[in-house]
């Protein structure tokens, strides 16, 4: 995951240009370079070992990079994008930033299953033992539990009801199980779905002991992992639990976006709150304040709803891929930082 620096040091095989230099000063620069990069000596130490200034250090180790003699590498796995995935952290001010390349084969597929696979490697690098991780429902947060090899010690708890009840075995209940095996650590699964057919439903269901034992942790979680789902049939889970009419009405909200039940216009404002008190799932304000929020969201087709969960300042960090990056680098004005978790619409 992790960018990695190859420092080459060459001698008398360096470039023409290098050549250019004789022979006692190639050896000394070479030798010089290799005490600075490889053996990681500072240039005063350098300096007292061959006798000279730390200044003629610096200039002789500059004369390296310039003439060719040393070459930096910054080297990252081929199918991480290390320039999207850092212009993208800049723009929206996230904590970290991945961008893997899409599918050539699936380009308009939604959340490639490599998303999983890098997310994965991410949890393992921002988990620390007796961290509190969350998962929520998600195509995506499903095939990262599934590619997780390496966790410390923590408690895994799950953050929403599942889609259908009837493959919670193979759903987000499965995944809360997977994450707390590779840890060792102690899970809180919830048997219930995500949507109800009324909140006097979803309000009992809180109530019962397992679920209420998972809702008690839901102010402990200090990593949680969650999914984007944009306004239409087959990408947003919540859009295809509800009625015809139901949609068209939060549709007129200008829902833009979903996330663990939460929906949300084109600027990250939360629009048809009254649907949270339907739903099995953290609360809004509880994600804020968690120290770290990771979405994984991929494809083109979910680029607006990326941008707009974004925007609400909810997400800290996000795992996607280059054709969801092209579009949000280019996606209206650029929004406030990450950082500033304030709620977009004041409330």
């Amino acid at each position: 995951m992790n960018s990695s620096e190859e420092i080459a040091v060459s001698g008398m095989s360096a470039g023409r240009s290098a050549m250019r230099m004789g022979p006692a000063e190639l050896v000394q620069a070479a030798a010089m370079a290799r005490r600075f990069y490889l053996e990681g000596k500072s240039k005063i130490q350098i300096a007292e070992e061959f006798g000279v200034s730390r200044f003629k250090v610096a200039r002789v180790l500059e004369t390296a990079l310039e003439r060719d003699l040393v070459r930096i590498e910054i080297r990252v796995p081929a199918e991480l994008d290390a320039e999207r995935s850092d212009a993208l952290r800049a723009r929206y001010g996230l904590r970290h930033a991945v961008v893997v390349e899409s599918p050539a084969e699936a380009e308009e597929t939604p959340d490639p299953e490599n998303l999983g696979e890098v997310a994965a490697d991410l949890l393992g690098e921002l988990v620390n033992e007796g961290d509190v991780l969350g998962l929520a429902w998600g195509r995506s947060t499903i095939h990262m539990a599934a590619a997780l090899d390496r966790l410390p010690p923590c408690t895994v708890v799950q953050l929403t009801g599942v889609y259908d009840a009837g493959t919670a075995e193979r759903g987000s209940v499965e995944a809360v199980r997977r994450a707390a095996q590779v840890s060792g650590g102690d899970a809180h699964p919830i048997y219930a779905p995500m949507l109800l057919p009324d909140a006097a439903t979803a309000s009992a269901l809180r109530n019962q002991t397992g679920i209420a034992r998972a809702f008690e942790h839901f102010d402990k979680v200090t990593v949680a992992c969650v999914s984007i789902g944009s306004w239409e049939p087959g990408i947003s889970t919540v859009h295809d639990m509800l009625t015809e009419e139901e949609r068209a009405h939060y549709a007129s909200l200008g829902v833009a976006a979903e996330m663990s039940a939460h929906l949300f216009d084109a600027e990250g404002r939360r629009v048809g709150r009254d649907l949270g008190e339907r739903c099995i799932t953290v609360k809004a304000d509880q994600l804020r304040r968690v120290p770290e929020v990771v979405a994984i969201a991929g494809g083109q087709r979910k680029g607006p709803a990326i941008d707009a969960v974004l925007r609400s300042g909810l997400v800290t960090s996000l795992v996607t891929d280059t054709s969801a990056a092209d579009y949000l680098m280019t996606a209206g004005p650029t929004p406030k930082s990450a950082f500033n978790r304030s709620d977009p619409d004041g409330a």
